[in-house]
Protein backbone atom coordinates (compact mmCIF):
# COMPACT_ATOMS: atom_id res chain seq x y z
CA UNK A 1 0.00 0.00 0.00
CA UNK A 2 2.67 2.38 0.89
CA UNK A 3 4.75 1.51 -2.41
CA UNK A 4 1.71 1.99 -4.45
CA UNK A 5 0.85 5.43 -2.94
CA UNK A 6 4.13 7.10 -3.49
CA UNK A 7 4.12 6.16 -6.92
CA UNK A 8 0.65 7.35 -7.22
CA UNK A 9 2.03 10.59 -5.24
CA UNK A 10 4.36 10.61 -7.95
CA UNK A 11 2.52 10.27 -10.87
CA UNK A 12 -0.27 13.33 -9.29
CA UNK A 13 2.65 15.29 -8.92
CA UNK A 14 4.21 14.91 -11.99
CA UNK A 15 0.65 15.56 -13.46
CA UNK A 16 0.36 18.96 -11.18
CA UNK A 17 3.63 20.04 -12.50
CA UNK A 18 3.11 19.30 -15.82
CA UNK A 19 -0.10 21.14 -15.52
CA UNK A 20 1.81 24.23 -13.99
CA UNK A 21 4.10 24.59 -16.79
CA UNK A 22 1.56 24.28 -19.14
CA UNK A 23 -0.35 27.08 -17.30
CA UNK A 24 2.79 29.40 -16.86
CA UNK A 25 3.77 28.42 -20.77
CA UNK A 26 0.04 30.01 -21.39
CA UNK A 27 0.39 33.16 -19.55
CA UNK A 28 3.90 34.29 -20.78
CA UNK A 29 2.87 36.94 -22.67
CA UNK A 30 0.41 38.61 -24.56
CA UNK A 31 -0.68 41.66 -27.30
CA UNK A 32 -2.67 44.42 -26.92
CA UNK A 33 -5.38 45.49 -29.89
CA UNK A 34 -2.98 47.66 -31.06
CA UNK A 35 -0.34 44.98 -31.75
CA UNK A 36 2.13 46.15 -28.87
CA UNK A 37 3.21 43.01 -27.14
CA UNK A 38 3.54 42.60 -23.17
CA UNK A 39 5.49 40.40 -21.09
CA UNK A 40 1.80 39.20 -19.66
CA UNK A 41 -1.30 38.92 -21.13
CA UNK A 42 -3.57 42.50 -20.44
CA UNK A 43 -1.15 44.06 -18.20
CA UNK A 44 1.46 46.52 -18.69
CA UNK A 45 4.42 45.51 -15.84
CA UNK A 46 6.43 48.35 -14.80
CA UNK A 47 9.34 48.08 -13.37
CA UNK A 48 10.39 50.90 -10.42
CA UNK A 49 12.66 51.10 -7.40
CA UNK A 50 10.79 52.31 -4.06
CA UNK A 51 10.79 54.32 -2.18
CA UNK A 52 11.56 57.54 -4.33
CA UNK A 53 8.30 59.74 -3.33
CA UNK A 54 6.65 61.60 -4.69
CA UNK A 55 7.35 59.38 -7.55
CA UNK A 56 6.71 56.05 -6.66
CA UNK A 57 6.17 55.05 -2.91
CA UNK A 58 3.47 52.67 -1.18
CA UNK A 59 0.46 54.40 0.62
CA UNK A 60 -0.62 53.38 3.72
CA UNK A 61 -2.71 50.66 2.46
CA UNK A 62 0.63 49.34 0.91
CA UNK A 63 -0.50 50.18 -2.90
CA UNK A 64 2.21 51.80 -4.96
CA UNK A 65 1.23 55.24 -6.15
CA UNK A 66 2.98 58.37 -7.43
CA UNK A 67 3.67 60.75 -9.97
CA UNK A 68 5.00 58.24 -12.12
CA UNK A 69 2.44 55.61 -11.76
CA UNK A 70 -0.44 58.01 -12.47
CA UNK A 71 1.73 58.81 -16.16
CA UNK A 72 2.21 55.06 -16.82
CA UNK A 73 -1.45 54.05 -16.13
CA UNK A 74 -2.81 56.92 -18.88
CA UNK A 75 -0.24 54.60 -21.17
CA UNK A 76 -2.15 51.27 -19.58
CA UNK A 77 -5.57 52.80 -20.35
CA UNK A 78 -4.46 53.78 -23.80
CA UNK A 79 -3.81 50.00 -24.41
CA UNK A 80 -6.63 49.05 -22.72
CA UNK A 81 -4.94 47.10 -20.16
CA UNK A 82 -3.71 47.69 -16.55
CA UNK A 83 -0.75 48.35 -14.91
CA UNK A 84 1.26 46.12 -12.13
CA UNK A 85 4.69 47.08 -10.75
CA UNK A 86 7.94 45.32 -9.58
CA UNK A 87 9.61 46.48 -7.25
CA UNK A 88 13.34 45.66 -8.60
CA UNK A 89 17.16 47.20 -7.37
CA UNK A 90 17.58 50.52 -9.57
CA UNK A 91 21.01 48.78 -10.73
CA UNK A 92 18.68 46.52 -13.16
CA UNK A 93 16.40 49.72 -14.41
CA UNK A 94 19.25 51.75 -15.45
CA UNK A 95 21.44 48.67 -17.01
CA UNK A 96 18.47 47.43 -19.33
CA UNK A 97 18.99 44.00 -17.39
CA UNK A 98 15.05 43.85 -16.00
CA UNK A 99 13.75 44.86 -19.77
CA UNK A 100 15.81 42.86 -21.69
CA UNK A 101 14.74 39.46 -19.21
CA UNK A 102 11.72 40.04 -19.89
CA UNK A 103 11.26 41.10 -16.38
CA UNK A 104 8.95 44.13 -17.01
CA UNK A 105 7.77 45.94 -20.34
CA UNK A 106 8.24 49.41 -19.18
CA UNK A 107 11.06 50.96 -16.44
CA UNK A 108 9.52 54.25 -14.53
CA UNK A 109 12.09 55.17 -11.41
CA UNK A 110 12.43 58.72 -11.60
CA UNK A 111 15.07 58.24 -13.89
CA UNK A 112 17.14 60.75 -15.43
CA UNK A 113 18.14 60.16 -19.50
CA UNK A 114 21.37 60.05 -19.89
CA UNK A 115 23.90 59.28 -23.07
CA UNK A 116 25.15 56.25 -21.33
CA UNK A 117 21.86 55.14 -20.50
CA UNK A 118 20.94 55.89 -24.41
CA UNK A 119 23.29 53.02 -25.19
CA UNK A 120 21.36 50.16 -23.22
CA UNK A 121 17.50 51.60 -23.07
CA UNK A 122 15.05 53.72 -25.38
CA UNK A 123 13.46 56.53 -23.76
CA UNK A 124 10.03 58.38 -23.92
CA UNK A 125 10.51 61.99 -24.47
CA UNK A 126 10.88 63.99 -20.82
CA UNK A 127 8.17 64.28 -18.71
CA UNK A 128 9.72 65.65 -15.63
CA UNK A 129 12.62 68.88 -15.38
CA UNK A 130 14.67 67.75 -12.31
CA UNK A 131 17.17 69.63 -10.30
CA UNK A 132 19.67 67.79 -7.61
CA UNK A 133 19.30 69.51 -4.29
CA UNK A 134 21.57 69.63 -0.62
CA UNK A 135 19.73 69.05 2.04
CA UNK A 136 21.14 69.30 5.99
CA UNK A 137 19.37 68.87 9.00
CA UNK A 138 17.65 72.15 9.81
CA UNK A 139 19.96 74.66 12.02
CA UNK A 140 23.32 73.23 10.25
CA UNK A 141 22.86 74.58 6.67
CA UNK A 142 25.73 75.00 4.35
CA UNK A 143 25.55 76.78 0.67
CA UNK A 144 28.34 74.92 -0.91
CA UNK A 145 30.69 71.57 -1.45
CA UNK A 146 33.41 73.85 -0.26
CA UNK A 147 32.34 74.10 3.67
CA UNK A 148 31.87 69.92 3.55
CA UNK A 149 35.38 69.53 3.23
CA UNK A 150 36.47 66.93 6.10
CA UNK A 151 32.78 66.22 6.19
CA UNK A 152 30.81 62.86 5.23
CA UNK A 153 28.29 63.73 2.45
CA UNK A 154 25.67 61.31 1.25
CA UNK A 155 24.16 60.04 -1.62
CA UNK A 156 22.18 57.74 -3.44
CA UNK A 157 24.43 54.82 -5.53
CA UNK A 158 24.00 54.28 -9.06
CA UNK A 159 22.13 58.03 -9.52
CA UNK A 160 23.22 60.89 -11.90
CA UNK A 161 23.35 62.90 -8.26
CA UNK A 162 26.16 60.43 -7.19
CA UNK A 163 28.30 60.75 -10.43
CA UNK A 164 27.64 64.80 -10.01
CA UNK A 165 29.15 64.64 -6.71
CA UNK A 166 31.78 62.50 -7.87
CA UNK A 167 32.56 64.39 -10.37
CA UNK A 168 32.44 67.74 -8.41
CA UNK A 169 35.00 66.73 -5.90
CA UNK A 170 37.30 65.26 -8.51
CA UNK A 171 37.49 67.98 -10.22
CA UNK A 172 37.68 70.38 -7.11
CA UNK A 173 39.91 68.75 -5.40
CA UNK A 174 37.98 68.41 -2.23
CA UNK A 175 38.31 66.13 0.52
CA UNK A 176 35.00 65.50 1.05
CA UNK A 177 33.82 61.44 2.27
CA UNK A 178 31.08 60.58 -0.31
CA UNK A 179 29.31 57.62 1.18
CA UNK A 180 26.88 55.73 -1.06
CA UNK A 181 23.62 54.11 0.26
CA UNK A 182 21.60 51.66 -1.67
CA UNK A 183 18.07 53.03 -1.77
CA UNK A 184 16.32 56.84 -0.92
CA UNK A 185 15.00 55.62 2.31
CA UNK A 186 18.69 54.54 3.75
CA UNK A 187 20.28 58.07 2.19
CA UNK A 188 17.86 60.17 4.72
CA UNK A 189 17.51 57.82 7.34
CA UNK A 190 21.59 58.67 7.05
CA UNK A 191 20.80 62.46 7.23
CA UNK A 192 18.20 61.73 9.81
CA UNK A 193 20.38 60.00 12.40
CA UNK A 194 23.94 61.64 11.41
CA UNK A 195 25.63 59.45 9.33
CA UNK A 196 26.67 62.15 7.09
CA UNK A 197 26.17 65.67 7.59
CA UNK A 198 24.27 66.47 3.83
CA UNK A 199 22.89 64.47 1.65
CA UNK A 200 22.62 64.74 -2.37
CA UNK A 201 19.05 63.82 -4.27
CA UNK A 202 16.68 65.42 -6.45
CA UNK A 203 14.54 68.04 -5.55
CA UNK A 204 11.27 67.00 -5.41
CA UNK A 205 11.99 63.99 -3.19
CA UNK A 206 13.41 66.18 -0.26
CA UNK A 207 10.60 68.55 -0.99
CA UNK A 208 8.55 65.54 -0.12
CA UNK A 209 10.34 64.57 2.75
CA UNK A 210 9.97 67.70 4.68
CA UNK A 211 6.48 67.97 4.02
CA UNK A 212 6.76 64.55 5.71
CA UNK A 213 8.89 65.58 8.54
CA UNK A 214 8.34 69.50 9.29
CA UNK A 215 11.13 71.37 10.85
CA UNK A 216 13.76 68.69 10.79
CA UNK A 217 15.85 68.80 7.25
CA UNK A 218 16.22 71.86 4.69
CA UNK A 219 17.26 72.69 1.11
CA UNK A 220 20.32 74.62 2.01
CA UNK A 221 21.37 74.53 -2.02
CA UNK A 222 20.60 73.49 -5.48
CA UNK A 223 22.27 72.18 -8.12
CA UNK A 224 20.64 73.32 -12.02
CA UNK A 225 22.36 70.10 -13.67
CA UNK A 226 19.61 70.61 -16.78
CA UNK A 227 18.47 66.84 -16.01
CA UNK A 228 15.09 65.53 -17.26
CA UNK A 229 13.50 62.16 -16.38
CA UNK A 230 12.49 59.55 -19.05
CA UNK A 231 10.32 56.48 -19.06
CA UNK A 232 12.21 53.69 -20.45
CA UNK A 233 11.57 50.32 -22.71
CA UNK A 234 13.66 47.68 -24.31
CA UNK A 235 15.76 48.92 -26.80
CA UNK A 236 14.00 48.35 -30.54
CA UNK A 237 10.48 48.14 -28.74
CA UNK A 238 9.05 50.94 -31.00
CA UNK A 239 5.48 50.00 -30.77
CA UNK A 240 5.97 50.36 -26.88
CA UNK A 241 7.92 53.82 -27.06
CA UNK A 242 5.09 55.40 -29.56
CA UNK A 243 1.98 54.59 -26.65
CA UNK A 244 4.13 55.67 -23.96
CA UNK A 245 5.02 59.33 -25.78
CA UNK A 246 1.87 59.57 -27.48
CA UNK A 247 0.07 59.10 -23.34
CA UNK A 248 2.58 62.09 -22.58
CA UNK A 249 2.16 64.20 -25.50
CA UNK A 250 -2.30 63.76 -25.21
CA UNK A 251 -1.77 64.38 -21.56
CA UNK A 252 0.16 67.64 -21.94
CA UNK A 253 -2.27 68.76 -24.25
CA UNK A 254 -5.69 68.06 -22.34
CA UNK A 255 -4.62 69.09 -19.06
CA UNK A 256 -4.22 65.69 -17.47
CA UNK A 257 -0.13 66.20 -16.94
CA UNK A 258 -1.06 69.09 -15.31
CA UNK A 259 -3.87 67.84 -12.70
CA UNK A 260 -1.17 64.86 -12.08
CA UNK A 261 1.66 67.16 -11.26
CA UNK A 262 -0.64 69.59 -8.81
CA UNK A 263 -1.59 66.25 -7.02
CA UNK A 264 1.71 64.59 -6.84
CA UNK A 265 4.53 67.50 -7.46
CA UNK A 266 3.16 70.74 -6.29
CA UNK A 267 2.39 74.08 -8.43
CA UNK A 268 4.05 73.89 -11.56
CA UNK A 269 6.85 75.93 -12.51
CA UNK A 270 5.94 78.89 -15.20
CA UNK A 271 7.28 77.83 -18.79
Amino acid sequence: MRATGLAGVAIVASLALTGAAGCAKKDTGGTTEAGVALVKAGTLTTCTHLPYAPFQSKDPSGKVVGFDVALIDLVATKLGVTQAIVDTPFEGIKSGADLNSGKCDVAAAGMTITDERKKVLDFSVPYFDATQALATQAGKEVKTLEELVGKRLGVQGGTTGEEYINTQVKEKNLKIEVVSYKDLAALQQALATNQVVAAVNDLPVWNEYIKANPGKVVVAAGFDTGEQYGFAVKKGNAELLKNVNDAITAARSDGTYDKIYAEWIGEKPAS
